[in-house]
């Protein structure tokens, strides 16, 4: 399974971006998708999750910014970042919570992307 995250680059503060990712091979269930980002010389932190029902949940930088949506034909998650702030500059890496097919019984396992950078800044 590989997670192709993209859509990061420069924008100015109160700008938008929209990332995307999509997960690709032997994939069997899909439990949910998400966001993290790292800035440097900080933790890992969560930006926003998707389950495949429906629920969702966002990180506190995140609540009343950013939409999380996800397209379950296609495998693949979207971050629409709205009123982007220099906090936010960060490389956003994207996490699956997957099943395939390689493996009997089937078993959830996490799956990252390769991460994309985002720049706020005037």
């Amino acid at each position: 399974v590989q997670l192709q995250a993209s859509g990061g680059g420069w924008v100015q503060p109160g700008g938008s971006l929209k990332l995307s990712c999509v997960a690709s091979g032997s994939i069997r269930e899909i439990n949910f998708m998400a966001w993290y980002r790292q800035a440097p010389g900080n933790k890992r932190d969560l930006v926003a999750i998707k389950f495949t029902d429906n629920s969702t949940n966002y990180g506190q930088s995140a609540k009343g910014r950013f939409i999380i949506s996800r397209d379950n034909g296609k495998n693949a998650a979207y971050l629409q970042m709205n009123m982007l702030e220099p906090g936010d500059t960060a490389v956003y890496v994207c996490c699956a919570h997957i099943t395939t097919y390689l493996t009997q019984p089937p078993m959830f396992e996490y799956f990252w992307g390769q991460g994309t950078l985002v720049t706020v800044s005037s």
